[in-house]
């Protein structure tokens, strides 16, 4: 596949998941902690020694589990930036540390200008763990770049 159209597809892509994260911040306190509880109740709707709980106990688990779902769909949707970005930085010719460096900080950046458009949101606020996830979740969607390419890698090494 030519080249500039690679390079179109991951840049229409990288928009496509960068508006989807816009479009989660955007949503007010109580539409985003709706959507999280339905995930919530649908993963442990079948899990029987929550269903047991008494319903402030029950509560709680369900409080304390989404969180945790949360916390994964920030680190997810990151690591599908930090894939994107590398898949686009690997169609230039340039220094591998380049390419990494380049994808970290855009992912970064974005983190960031994600949790501040978030102070403007009714309900939301800014959390620099959430940037700290993201940046996670990006630096493992370009290892797994990185180490799916390895050879590749050590070819780019041996030959500079």
């Amino acid at each position: 596949m030519n080249t500039n159209i690679k390079r179109a597809i991951l840049i229409i892509l990288l928009i496509l998941t960068f508006f989807q994260i816009f479009r989660f911040s955007n949503q007010n306190g109580e539409k985003s902690s709706g959507i999280s509880r339905k995930i919530t109740t649908a993963v442990t709707k079948n899990v029987k020694k929550i269903q047991e709980l008494d319903k402030n106990k029950q509560e709680e688990v369900l409080g304390k589990i989404e969180k945790v779902i949360r916390k994964l769909a920030h680190f997810s949707i990151y690591m599908v930036v930090g894939i994107l970005m590398m898949l686009l930085m690997n169609t230039y010719k340039i220094k591998q540390f380049y390419r990494i460096a380049i994808s970290l900080i855009t992912g970064i950046i974005y983190a960031s200008s994600d949790e501040i458009h978030q102070l403007f949101i009714p309900g939301r606020s800014a959390m620099i763990t959430d940037v700290m996830i993201d940046t996670l979740g990006v630096s493992v969607g370009i290892l797994l770049m990185f180490f799916c390419s390895v050879p590749k890698n050590i070819r780019d090494l041996n030959q500079k």
